[in-house]
């Protein structure tokens, strides 16, 4: 594809995700909120923290599958499905499977950590273009969920006592607020609004 043709990609992925800035909040909102309730929960027995984490991963994935599917046009759908989905099935599993028990737990949030890693650096490479000097967020995002994911193996099983809630909300949270910053980067100017009226 020719230069000309490399710009005007992407101009019409900027479009898009300014069309859709909207979902990108309310998604980032939802995150930074579930993960502040899941750094609040305390640990205090492996069954209300399995629930509890089931209901946050549960509830998070369908928010995130319903904004992915209404932003399906945009750049990197299939790594945003993957994460959507992941996070239905974990929690799918966690509430169907609650006295599997608290390490069991941790292998779960460590498998989960490592898939959602992978998926949102991708997601972020694909918006790079089209979202310069936010992108960073979410490929920041990507990489702690990683460094989090290495943690948490170093220090098994004893990390599996206080990894539970601070891990997951911190990772929601970051996730919250990357998807914030791209949303805010996006939305249309207050000029870029009264000049189209």
């Amino acid at each position: 594809m020719n230069e000309s043709g490399l710009d005007q990609a992407d101009r019409i992925v900027t479009i898009s995700v300014r069309d859709h800035w909207k979902l990108f909040l309310i998604e980032g909102i939802v995150l930074v909120i579930l993960g502040c309730l899941a750094v609040a929960v305390p640990p205090i027995a492996s069954l209300a923290v399995e629930i509890v984490i089931g209901w946050i991963f549960l509830v998070s994935g369908l928010v995130g599958l319903f904004t992915t599917y209404m932003m399906r046009s945009l750049p990197g759908f299939w790594w945003s499905l993957l994460s959507a989905i992941l996070a239905i099935l974990a929690g799918i599993v966690l509430l169907a499977w609650p006295l599997t028990g608290i390490l069991s737990l941790t292998l779960v949030l460590i498998v989960f950590f490592v898939i959602e890693g992978v998926a949102s650096i991708m997601y972020a490479l694909d918006h790079r273009s089209g979202l310069t000097g936010r992108w960073g967020w979410m490929l920041a995002s990507g990489i702690i969920d990683l460094i989090l994911a290495a943690i948490i193996v170093a220090g098994l099983p004893g990390s599996a006592a206080w990894a539970i809630g601070i891990i997951v909300g911190v990772n929601m949270l970051l996730g919250g607020v990357s998807l914030i910053a791209i949303a805010l980067h996006a939305r249309p100017s207050e000029t870029a609004r009264t000049g189209s009226a």
